[in-house]
């Protein structure tokens, strides 16, 4: 498994948009894309913004190309999703997970 990482910043008064835009134009998206595996929108408010970190799982690099092209390493944010960012992360992490632990 890859697991693609992002960090965010926006105001609280565009949090819940952001998180919402995450929810119902982003990840319907990646649901899409063949070798999708799941991912995950953290939050965590601090003093004057608000963070996010989003995690994308994929099953390879190869899907990972496709759903975020061969600039794979950038982050791709359509303009309607940056207009409620402060600030964010230009390129994204990609890790290959080596061990995951699973609540039976």
């Amino acid at each position: 498994m890859i697991t693609r990482l992002w960090q965010g910043y926006t105001t609280p008064e565009n949090a819940d948009a952001f998180e919402a835009y995450i929810q119902i134009e982003v990840f319907p998206k990646l649901r899409e894309v063949r070798g999708f595996l799941g991912g995950k929108l953290l939050r965590r408010n601090l003093f004057q913004e608000v963070e996010f970190v989003a995690l994308s799982h994929f099953d390879s690099l190869e899907s990972i190309r496709a759903a975020a092209g061969d600039e794979f390493g950038y982050i791709i944010i359509p303009e309607a999703g940056r207009k409620l960012l402060s600030r964010y992360d230009q390129r994204v992490a990609i890790y290959g997970v080596v061990v995951e632990e699973m609540a039976s």
